[in-house]
């Protein structure tokens, strides 16, 4: 059973009945909600035109910084499915455990994944988290990178949904395998696109691909740690700026949704170049018509070029 909502902050009387007052969903759907835009793609692959989806980050917005409006939160307690991962947006965990949501109607995608240790974060950042709200734990929230991990949460929706709309669990797994088709040939891209590199030392603007590096025999060198946000100290630069000139890297990877300005600093410094490495946490005004798997095929044209890939 779930917990009566329970707003964040105090509201008229008013506000609360318009939050939770009719939504989008299409009639004789499966209304699902998700926090950014990866998990949205794998629930809207799987679930066809069975399911309306309701992503709670906007194109242009940093995931790291949601907050979210009272129709959301109100979302989050009525929705049939809630796709999440623990750990990575605050707002979104403190909804989930107000609205009481049960294994049943919830998909935790840090709990299907053996997470990784976050990396490159420095004490003076994770005490910055704490102050700030952005606790991401002690694991490294970007599972989505590595394509095999995609294949898990596919899997998982696809239960789910059945469960939820057992008349259409055919079509949900149905739907399920042929995206876990192209996830296995995106990984199989990854794989020998990636074999043999001149260098394979991947210098970040934020320590968003470690799981990408894992799976495809990469060294990922961030520039800021978990939150891209934060800059790094000076002594952190020096030491990624010397990195950069011993081991001849020729590319400086920024993203759509951070400023580039420390990237572009490195790259002046050393004669290096910038090239965009998605993070895929969400889309912008430029890659709004993109999906992950168009995406994913970028960064690794872009990680071919910048490590020089036979």
């Amino acid at each position: 059973m779930k917990k009566p909502l329970v707003l964040l902050t105090a509201l008229p009387l008013v506000t609360l009945l318009a939050a939770c007052g009719p939504s989008a969903k299409e009639e004789g759907t499966t209304s699902v909600v998700t926090s950014f835009y990866a998990l949205s793609f794998v629930a809207e692959r799987v679930g066809g035109s069975f399911v309306t989806i309701n992503n709670l980050t906007s194109p242009g917005t940093e995931p790291h910084d949601l907050e979210l409006k009272p129709k959301q939160v109100a979302a989050v307690q009525d929705a049939d499915l809630v796709i999440y991962e623990e750990h990575f947006q605050t707002a979104v965990d403190e909804a989930v455990d107000q609205a009481g949501r049960s294994d049943d109607d919830t998909i935790d995608f840090a709990a299907l994944i053996e997470m990784l240790p976050s990396q490159g974060a420095s004490n003076e950042e994770e005490a910055h988290h704490a102050d700030d709200g952005h606790d991401h734990g002690d694991d490294d929230p970007h599972v989505w990178l590595d394509p095999t991990t995609m294949v898990k949460l596919a899997e998982a929706v696809s239960t789910r949904l059945a469960d939820l709309d057992p008349e259409h669990a055919a079509d949900f797994t149905a739907n399920a395998a042929a995206l876990i088709a192209e996830l296995a040939a995106l990984d199989e891209e990854f794989s020998t696109g990636l074999q043999e590199c001149r260098t394979r030392t991947i210098v970040t603007s934020h320590a968003a691909f470690q799981y990408l590096a894992a799976r495809y025999d990469l060294t990922q060198v961030p520039i800021a740690g978990l939150d891209p946000t934060n800059e790094p100290s000076p002594a952190q630069l020096g030491d990624i700026t010397r990195l950069v000139r011993a081991e001849k890297i020729t590319t400086i990877f920024t993203e759509e949704l951070v400023s580039p300005a420390i990237a572009d600093t490195i790259a002046n410094e050393t004669g290096a170049t910038t090239a965009t490495l998605d993070p895929i946490e969400g889309l912008s005004d430029t890659t709004k018509n993109e999906t992950y798997l168009t995406l994913m095929r970028k960064n690794l044209d872009n990680l071919r070029k910048a490590n020089s890939c036979a």
